[in-house]
C-alpha cells in the first residue's frame, strides 16, 4: 500500500483490540449505518411543503416537492401563475430532480466508505451529506426568487403583482394569496440524518485520533537514526 493510501485510509484496529472495545470502534460506523437508512428513507417521501391560502378554495392548494418530482395541486397552481406571468413550476430545479435519486444513492456510498477510514479524511467524504439539507434549501430559494422576480410583462394580470419571493420555510403573502412552506419528513429525515453525522465525527474523532497519533510517533521513530 502506497504511503499516501495508508495515511488515507488510516490505521487498522486488531482483532482483539476490536473485542475489547467494540463499543468505541464500532459506535461510528453503527451512527453512520443510522445516517444511511435516514436518507435512503428520505427518498421515498416528501422533502418540501407549501399551502396556498385563498378564500376562492376552501381546503386550500397544496405543492409537494420530492427529490425526483412534484405533486400536488400543480396544474391548479400553474393555472393561476399563467395569469401573473410566473412560469410553470415544472421547469424548476429539471437537473436537481433528475439527479436527486442518485444523488442520495452517492451520499449512501459516501457514508459507507467513511465507515472504512480511519483518518481525518473521513470529513471530506460526510461533508456533502452534512450540507445536503442546507444546500437544498438555498436552492430552492434561488429559484423561487429567479420565478418571481422575472415575471411576463405580458401575462393578462402582470400589473397587479409586484415581483415577489415567497419564504421556503414560515409564512408569505402572494397577491391575495398567504404562503404556508414548511419541511416535508424527507428533508427533516436529512436533518437528522446530518446531526447523526456530527455525532458519529465525534466518536470516530475519540476512537482513532490516539491511534493516528501513535502511528505518527511510531513513523517519526523509525525515522531517526
Amino acid at each position: 500500500m502506497s504511503p499516501f493510501l495508508e495515511k488515507v485510509i488510516g490505521p487498522r484496529v486488531d482483532q482483539s483490540e476490536l473485542e475489547k472495545n467494540s463499543l468505541t470502534y464500532g459506535a461510528p460506523g453503527f451512527l453512520l449505518l443510522i445516517a444511511r437508512v435516514l436518507l435512503l428513507v428520505s427518498l421515498f417521501v416528501p422533502f418540501w411543503h407549501m399551502e396556498l391560502v385563498a378564500p376562492q378554495y376552501p381546503e386550500n392548494l397544496h405543492l409537494i416537492a420530492y427529490v425526483t418530482h412534484l405533486a400536488g395541486d400543480v396544474a391548479e397552481i400553474d393555472s393561476l401563475n399563467h395569469y401573473i406571468g410566473m412560469r410553470p413550476l415544472e421547469e424548476a430545479a429539471q437537473i436537481e430532480r433528475s439527479v436527486g435519486v442518485y444523488l442520495l444513492i452517492g451520499f449512501v456510498i459516501l457514508l459507507e466508505l467513511a465507515s472504512w477510514i480511519h483518518s481525518r479524511w473521513t470529513v471530506l467524504l460526510v461533508l456533502p451529506v452534512l450540507l445536503f439539507p442546507a444546500v437544498f434549501l438555498i436552492d430552492l430559494h434561488l429559484w423561487m426568487s429567479y420565478f418571481g422576480q422575472n415575471l411576463d410583462p405580458d401575462a393578462p394580470l402582470s400589473n397587479s403583482i409586484e415581483p415577489f419571493v415567497p419564504p421556503v420555510l414560515g409564512t408569505g403573502m402572494v397577491g391575495q394569496f398567504k404562503t404556508v412552506a414548511m419541511p416535508g419528513l424527507g428533508l427533516i429525515l436529512a436533518t437528522i440524518s446530518s446531526f447523526v453525522i456530527l455525532i458519529a465525527l465525534f466518536f470516530h474523532w475519540r476512537a482513532y485520533s490516539p491511534l493516528v497519533k501513535a502511528q505518527q510517533e511510531a513513523k517519526k521513530a523509525e525515522a531517526q537514526p
